[in-house]
């Protein structure tokens, strides 16, 4: 890592006060980047934000009707904020699924709209989307999530096009299960759902398809996202990047 390399960079963090949204706050805020840290529970935002000598923006992302008209000043921008539900489609809440589109479809389209004019007038920008590895695979009773994030992969894909020409490159990361409250808040509904206890469901459920068979670590995700917004990425836009223990191998 080269310190410092992303002095004088603003960085916009979504789900930066937890998980792989901490995680990268750390990581470009150690490397020289002055990181706002966007999230919906607003105490948590600013304790990271007082740890990393950033800034907190408390947000509902979700409210996407309140993102319209947003002008919003960075020079990198990591759509990571997200949530997940698990339930057969027959028994699918349609009102969590529209959350779920909101919060992770339209929030990431309509921030990065608010982004590229300034990334474009400066002709440099960077934007990571944190995708999934169910991104670019399906897994059973996650059709809100996984419709999601298919969703988010296109967009990266059309950002990318578009933001060549201007220094802007757009690219995902796609984890398997990382190591984050977000996952562990899954596992009494995959138990309940497949029918096998809460102590089975990390090794019968979220190993199953990778040939590591451990979580992904949240810093193991910052270290990837701090390379594709450093100075030797630039080649890089439209691309997905698997850190996924060998599950898309497949």
């Amino acid at each position: 890592m080269t310190q410092h390399d992303l002095g004088g960079r603003r960085a916009v963090i979504t789900g930066g006060a937890s998980g792989i949204g901490l995680a990268c706050a750390r990581e470009l805020a150690g490397r020289g980047a002055h990181v706002v840290i966007a999230d919906l529970n607003a105490d948590a935002a600013q304790a990271v934000a007082s740890e990393i000598d950033g800034e907190a923006w408390a947000v509902d992302l979700s409210d996407t009707a309140a993102l319209d008209d947003l002008s919003l000043d960075a020079d990198i921008l990591v759509n990571n904020a997200g949530i997940q539900r698990v339930a057969p489609i027959p028994e699918f809440d349609p009102d969590a699924f529209r959350l779920i589109q909101r919060l992770m479809l339209e929030a990431p389209f309509l921030l990065i709209r608010a982004v590229l004019p300034g990334m474009y007038e400066r002709g440099w920008g960077r934007i990571v989307n944190i995708s999934s590895a169910h991104g670019l695979r399906a897994s059973a009773f996650k059709v809100a999530y996984v419709a999601a994030k298919h969703g988010l992969e296109g967009l990266s894909k059309v950002t990318a096009l578009e933001g060549a020409g201007h220094g802007v490159t757009s690219n995902c990361i796609n984890p398997s299960y990382v190591r984050t409250a977000l996952v562990e808040k899954q596992i009494a509904d995959q138990a309940r759902t497949h029918g096998i206890p809460e102590s089975e469901v990390v090794e019968k459920i979220m190993l199953t398809e990778t040939a590591i068979k451990r979580l992904v670590e949240p810093d193991e995700v910052g270290s990837l996202v701090g390379w594709l917004v450093g100075a030797t990425s630039g080649m890089v836009t439209g691309a997905s990047y698997t850190i996924d223990g060998g599950w898309t191998a497949r």
